[in-house]
């Protein structure tokens, strides 16, 4: 038996894979109800971020639980936050209450969205020759070729949300529409 804060006692783990004393689990739920830091209670008594959320969402009556938001939910916020809606009507709107996490997913995103976008496209000139055809259609193959890179890029993005999913996303030809 150790005593910790607060002058509590109960019984410490011998390795990581014993379960916590229900005692303890009670203690820190309740001192997180009391308005003790998250952080503090991980490091005071030695759980993960994710151990504690689940005490809490299990043992917790008063404290609001987190929501986890899907990437398709993410998604969607940023849209409409980039199609011109403000983050303080975002946060009203989708019930989300930081405008760090909007900020922090519209971040994540763009990058997300620079490493499948192509290059500039390059222009064509307006008046041709065959020196200038050439080099069109040489800039054409190679639009072409950037073009079907994406498409297998997003393929093989739509095969992965599939898989992890275990729904099918892709449209089945001669599918009939279900009738409401």
């Amino acid at each position: 038996m150790e005593t910790k804060k607060h002058e509590f006692i109960y019984s410490e783990r011998s390795s990581k894979t014993d379960k916590f004393d229900p005692r303890l689990i009670a203690h820190v739920v309740r001192l997180a109800e009391e308005g003790t830091p998250r952080k503090e209670l991980m490091k005071a008594y030695g759980m993960s971020n994710e151990t504690l959320g689940l005490w809490i969402a299990k043992h917790s009556s008063v404290l609001e639980k987190r929501k986890v938001y899907s990437t398709a939910e993410k998604r969607s916020v940023v849209r409409a936050v980039r199609a011109g809606m403000r983050v303080s009507e975002a946060m009203v709107a989708y019930n989300i209450s930081s405008r760090s996490t909007i900020r922090s997913w519209i971040n994540a995103f763009s990058k997300e969205n620079m490493e499948i976008s192509s290059s500039k496209p390059t222009e064509m000139p307006k008046k041709i020759t065959p020196e200038t055809e050439n080099a069109a259609i040489k800039a054409l193959k190679m639009e072409l070729a950037e073009a079907n890179l994406k498409i297998k890029a997003l393929d093989t993005m739509i095969d992965i949300a599939e898989e992890h999913l275990k729904i099918d996303i892709r449209k089945k030809s001669g599918a009939r529409q279900s009738s409401k």
